[in-house]
């Protein structure tokens, strides 16, 4: 929700006042739902770690969800990547998120076992890996 926001008042300052004004009615109309799906879900999920490696989708897209339903994302990477995506991804992770590129299966086992996060965001070539160790 707060990328979602700060994406359409980015798109919205560069047209007129009724543009503006409109960004922030659908803002405010799904602001309490958004609210309602943070507040059910956050408490569980607050303090929780969590590692991203999830092919086409850029991590960038989905960090801001994690963190607004109060988890740390310790680890991200891509498959296939252009030093744009990692220019932008560096801005959205913490000093201390571990960063891969291209990872292996065997790698990225190492990796989750090594920093240990609650929760592991794959795609379909990784998740049976994470699923034999336990891990969501």
């Amino acid at each position: 929700p707060t990328k979602v926001a700060e994406s359409l008042r980015a798109i919205a300052v560069k047209f007129d006042d009724k543009i503006k004004e409109g960004a922030e009615r659908v803002i405010a109309k799904y602001k309490a739902m958004m609210d309602e799906v943070i507040a059910k879900y956050k408490p569980r999920l607050q303090g929780k770690k969590v590692m991203l490696y999830v092919g086409g989708l850029r991590p960038r897209h989905v960090i801001s969800a994690y963190e607004d339903l109060g988890m740390e994302v310790v680890g991200t990477g891509y498959e296939f990547a252009h030093n744009d995506d990692y220019d932008r991804t560096i801005k959205d992770m913490g000093n201390a998120t571990l960063l891969y590129d291209g990872v292996t299966g065997f790698e990225f086992e190492e990796f989750v076992k090594k920093i240990k996060p609650d929760l592991v965001e794959s795609g379909i070539k990784e998740k049976f890996i994470f699923q034999k160790m336990g891990v969501p």
